[in-house]
């Protein structure tokens, strides 16, 4: 592989350990209403459409659970820790961002969360500088496993997939990279890839300090 032209970036679960973070909150919030969230259950819900998510949290805790309500409280909870504390970012992330940085290869975020919410956690955590680009789930039409997201950065910085990498956590990210013709790494968060998803990816990386040491050998050749 030669070095890639522009490092596309999923946020959750990817640049910061966010996943976990927001089930703490859920979890807490979800007790106010009287229901308990195990672990395997939220991780039924990762990666997948606001949707989808809905309808998975409905069929574990019946038709009347109120799914947005208690998103949006949890989700205005996390934002009001946030805007006061730095979100927890994930091993090597800084290391790789340097390194792509002294590369001079332009990085950008591809998350479906609101723009609000990146530029908040970005911020935090002193890391905007390293983004030059955020594409957000604001305008969105589709969500990942489409590709919609990877497409509208490729035709931002006018380039082809293939001149691009994706890093990704989660089954639906892979899926919308390879979508795009996307070359992408995966980095697992809370829940492992299958087998064929780890099939559509150039490296299943531990952390992204793996990552630094795949583009380094890129870089000798």
């Amino acid at each position: 592989m030669k070095l890639p032209s522009l490092v596309i970036f999923d946020m959750d679960g990817l640049i910061f350990d966010s996943e976990r973070l927001f089930m703490s909150f859920l979890q807490k919030t979800m007790r106010k209403y009287g229901y308990h969230l195990t672990e395997a259950q939220y991780i039924r819900t990762l990666g997948i459409s606001k949707t989808d998510c809905v309808a998975i949290m409905k069929d574990i805790f019946g038709r009347d659970y109120p799914a947005l309500e208690i998103s949006n409280r949890t989700r205005a909870e996390l934002n009001a820790y946030g805007s006061c504390h730095p979100i927890p970012e994930k091993p090597g992330i800084r290391s790789l961002l340097a390194l792509l940085q002294q590369q001079d290869i332009p990085c950008c975020v591809a998350s479906s969360s609101p723009k609000s919410t990146v530029e908040l956690y970005l911020r935090q955590a002193e890391l905007s500088s390293y983004f030059d680009f955020i594409q957000s789930g604001d305008d969105l039409t589709h969500s990942k496993p489409n590709p919609e997201i990877f497409l509208k950065c490729l035709e931002h910085y006018q380039i082809s997939g293939w001149d691009a990498l994706v890093l990704e956590d989660s089954e639906a990210g892979i899926r919308a990279s390879a979508a795009a013709g996307i070359p992408v790494i995966c980095i697992p968060d809370m829940k492992e890839p299958s087998p064929e998803c780890q099939a559509l990816c150039l490296l299943k990386a531990p952390d992204a300090f793996r990552v630094c040491e795949y583009l380094e050998k890129v870089l000798v050749g």
